[in-house]
């Protein structure tokens, strides 16, 4: 059964940039046809699809955030990368992994999902 695991600073100050992991185990992010997602949920708002990698190393980024994100992967240590530079407190949320078939879904119910972590932005 395939797991994710997030990780990333806590906390980060506003004009930073913010790197956050998704390590994988339990499956390859290579194995086709799967898309590696970063979804981030604000305090008191819905999920935000943010972007993905797929199965090939392609990668997908919402139209509001293209300017400010990227994401990458490491085959060698089955790892996804987050990175968005820039932030404001607006980035205050718990940001997700996730592995999904589709692309921009955020239904919780479906695909396998990180537990998540929090990072706020604040000076």
């Amino acid at each position: 059964q395939v797991q994710l695991q997030e990780s990333g600073p806590g906390l980060i100050k506003p004009s930073q940039t913010l790197s956050l992991t998704c390590t994988v185990s339990g499956g390859s992010i290579t194995t086709n046809y799967y898309y590696w997602t970063w979804i981030r949920q604000p305090p008191g708002k819905g999920l935000e699809w943010m972007g993905a990698i797929d199965y090939n190393g392609s990668t997908f980024v919402s139209p509001s955030l293209k300017s400010r994100t990227s994401i990458s992967r490491d085959t060698s240590k089955n790892q996804i990368t987050l990175r968005l530079v820039g932030v404001t407190p607006e980035d205050t949320a718990v940001y997700y992994c996730a592995r999904h078939l589709r692309l921009q879904t955020t239904d919780r119910q479906s695909g396998s999902w990180g537990q998540g972590t929090q990072v706020t932005v604040s000076s």
